[in-house]
């Protein structure tokens, strides 16, 4: 099976600092993350679309250059931070379609796109399920015309159930999942049980390991933060596993979105650990 990383790793370098972490003393390119993780030899890549400068023809044929250059599997990331608002924001929507011209310029078949996030959790989840599976039932008819499937994120928002519930209900083979592995977790949820539910429906990943911050109250979403795959408390090897018994045919995505302080701000290395280990137990 294949390894990536996910550009949201390194949000820090491309201006998203929160206020709990310092800023990074130089920036990064999208150029600049290509090479970087190329020269770990990953072979999958997720681009952000929230990280990329710029979107005509132009430059997006130059992107699809260097990812071919490197022959990256891909998918193309579409949501940060808050999607589709759980189903209530038509703009959102809007600039959804619009982004998969932009991911077919580039030459991805799956977009990864946000429903809501941790922001809409507290607010009843069957009004938002119902206006989801709406709009992206009305999306996956587009989506299908370029080719391209949708995965919709476990964003810290809806639990294993829920997401089984979504899909069914958009019931179309160009639309799935891309299983955080972290994100449930978040939520309480056993994160190897979600797989065992959801495994045949996933499109792409978001592989991330996570353990508390010791000071940090529990109701901070960042309380459990981001290590290197194998250094917290999520089982990837057996959600790796379940993955192969559904033949999946994507690549493993390695994400960081909040560092845990015992990495001392160092994405590179973690990402570098993280990575090395995705392709230990991807084998």
């Amino acid at each position: 099976m294949k390894v990536g990383v996910d550009h949201y790793s390194f949000h820090r370098f491309f201006g998203e600092v929160y206020p709990e972490q310092s800023a990074p003393d130089r920036n990064m390119t999208v150029e600049d993350f290509i090479i970087t993780i190329a020269d770990m030899g990953c072979e999958g890549i997720t681009l952000e679309s929230c990280f990329i400068p710029q979107f005509d023809k132009d430059y997006l044929s130059h992107l699809k250059g260097l990812l071919d250059e490197h022959k990256f599997d891909r998918v193309w990331g579409w949501g940060h931070p808050d999607g589709l608002e759980g189903g209530r924001n038509k703009v959102a929507y809007d600039e959804m379609i619009r982004n998969l011209e932009y991911a077919k310029a580039v030459g991805a078949d799956v977009m990864k796109v946000v429903g809501a996030s941790l922001m809409f959790r507290f607010e009843p989840h069957e009004p938002m399920l119902e206006k989801l599976a709406e709009m992206f039932s009305d999306a996956v008819t587009i989506a299908k015309d370029y080719g391209i499937k949708l995965a919709v994120e476990n964003h810290i928002d809806f639990n294993p159930d829920e997401m089984l519930t979504l899909i069914e209900n958009v019931d179309s083979p160009f639309f799935g999942i891309n299983f955080d592995t972290g994100n449930f977790l978040r939520l309480l949820s056993d994160p190897v049980k979600g797989m065992e539910k959801l495994g045949k429906y996933v499109l792409s990943t978001h592989i991330k390991d996570l353990k508390p911050i010791k000071g940090v109250s529990v109701d901070e979403w960042y309380f459990f933060a981001c290590t290197p795959v194998g250094d917290g408390l999520v089982d990837n090897k057996a959600i790796v596993d379940i993955l192969k018994k559904n033949n999946y045919c994507g690549f493993l995505a390695m994400e960081i979105d909040f560092l845990h302080p015992d990495y001392n701000n160092d994405e590179l290395s973690a990402v570098k650990k993280g990575v090395a280990e995705l392709k230990r137990i991807s084998k």
